[in-house]
């Protein structure tokens, strides 16, 4: 995923969950979050961070806010972007396992959830993927939720309930930070989310990690990581 028309800035602040005070080339502007999470581990002020820059008249705000820098590491945190991402891994065949998918489709309702991608392979084999985008690092290790998620405890639940009835299933944690490989549930935030993750796993649905190439302006499929449902 490339973006276009991209610029810097300095963060200052965030009045709600939809917007940031961010300075750009010197001046004090109203922009728009591409995450309604909580990201405090890396919005904090004085941090530096990349916006992409929007010509359209009607928007009220000028500037999205894309990705931020923690450290030397440079954070994603649009939360539209694993989707798209995650759908392009497996329509160019990046993904293991899954190299003999004919059929590719996003948002794909089933029961009283609706599924990222639904997918067919070679041999008639159907199945469900629900991706989930990871921001969240602490130690070298990557986490989700940032905050508790009863919506994507439910999707867990779905995934569980779809694989009994003979679909396959996964559950893809896209974690958005260059070289981090390891990923566990957030349980100190959300231990319910991460109960329900360890039923996933005794249910057959396969737990996909990956992490991520990200630079100011693109963010990309890099390396098969991995997990572990009990902390490092």
């Amino acid at each position: 995923m490339k973006y276009q028309d991209m610029v810097q800035g300095i963060f200052l602040g965030r009045p709600n969950r939809f917007i940031a005070e961010v300075i750009v080339e010197g001046k004090q502007h109203t922009v728009h979050v591409k995450n309604t999470g909580r990201c405090r581990e890396i919005l904090i002020k004085g941090t530096k961070v990349y916006l992409q820059e929007s010509d359209n008249p009607k928007r009220k705000t000028r500037f999205s806010l894309i990705s931020a820098c923690k450290g030397d590491m440079l954070i994603n945190i649009d939360s539209q972007v694993p989707n798209k991402v995650v759908y392009d891994a497996f329509k160019n065949k990046q993904i293991e396992g899954y190299e003999d998918i004919v059929i590719l489709k996003r948002e794909k309702t089933y029961g009283n959830s609706r599924f990222d991608l639904y997918y067919e392979r070679e041999d008639g084999r159907r199945g469900f993927v629900e991706v989930k985008g990871v921001t969240l690092e602490k130690d070298g290790i990557s986490m989700f939720p940032d905050a508790p998620t009863e919506r994507g405890r439910k999707h867990l639940l779905e995934l569980v309930d779809a694989r009994k009835k003979g679909y396959e299933c996964a559950v893809f944690f896209l974690i958005q930070i260059n070289d981090i490989q390891k990923f566990t549930p957030n349980s100190e935030m959300d231990p319910r989310f991460a109960d329900a993750l360890k039923t996933v796993e005794e249910a057959g649905v396969d737990i996909l990690v990956y992490n991520s190439k990200v630079s100011a302006d693109e963010i990309k499929i890099d390396r098969k990581g991995e997990y572990s449902l009990d902390g490092y």
